[in-house]
């Protein structure tokens, strides 16, 4: 019976992370919020987010985004300004629906990559008191937070490495068209040049022979 109950707990413990945790996606123009439930007062807020790319062609821009937390009560937690990427994390100081609102003060359209996971230990407030289970448990509380950590941080770093390589690239189109045009503009300017002086030439051989 005391295997069976350690193997509900445990089970439980490696389940509380999916029950908190969502990523997203999103083109912002000018604002938008999301909203979480976090059901227990002391839980852990992860929170990450990486501006993956700024649909501006002909323009290069760092312009960030601002991110307004606000707790149940309307309450500010915290906030970010004018960042391109950021992680934080914060315990919750009371239960319900928090909200999370981005504000692009850009001309651009910007693309965002959001991470948010909600860290609760279920088996606290359930059966798993047994002394025997606590050391355990307190184990398995380690290891999953850590492996969730691990996720957390190489999603926030695969998100970083892809804004990196869509910056390289536009910077790269940016300058093989600048290259381009310039080159346009001394075969323009030479051309212009030629004509200018085959011009020249022609009055004065004319008024020569005048």
């Amino acid at each position: 019976m005391q295997i069976s109950n350690c193997a509900a707990v445990i089970s439980l413990a490696f389940l509380l992370s999916l029950q908190g945790a969502f990523g997203i996606r999103f083109v912002i123009d000018r604002d938008e919020c999301f909203s979480h439930n976090v059901l227990y007062e002391g839980d852990t807020v992860h929170l990450s987010f990486v501006v993956i790319k700024v649909d501006a062609s002909w323009h290069y821009t760092q312009d960030g985004v601002d991110l307004l937390v606000k707790g149940p009560s309307g309450e500010q937690i915290h906030e970010f300004r004018d960042k391109t990427s950021e992680k934080f994390e914060f315990v919750t100081s009371h239960k319900g629906i928090h909200q999370f609102c981005f504000t692009n003060k850009s001309p651009y359209h910007e693309t965002i990559d959001f991470d948010l996971h909600v860290s609760h230990f279920t088996y606290y407030d359930q059966h798993a008191k047994d002394e025997h289970f606590n050391p355990l448990l307190d184990q398995i509380t380690k290891l999953e937070e850590a492996l969730y950590n691990i996720q957390f941080e190489q999603h926030w770093l695969e998100a970083q490495t892809e804004r990196q390589a869509i910056v390289n690239d536009a910077m790269s189109r940016r300058a093989i068209h600048k290259a381009f045009f310039e080159s346009a503009g001394l075969v323009g300017a030479s051309v212009l040049q030629v004509y200018l002086l085959r011009r020249l030439f022609e009055r004065k051989l004319g008024t020569s022979r005048v």
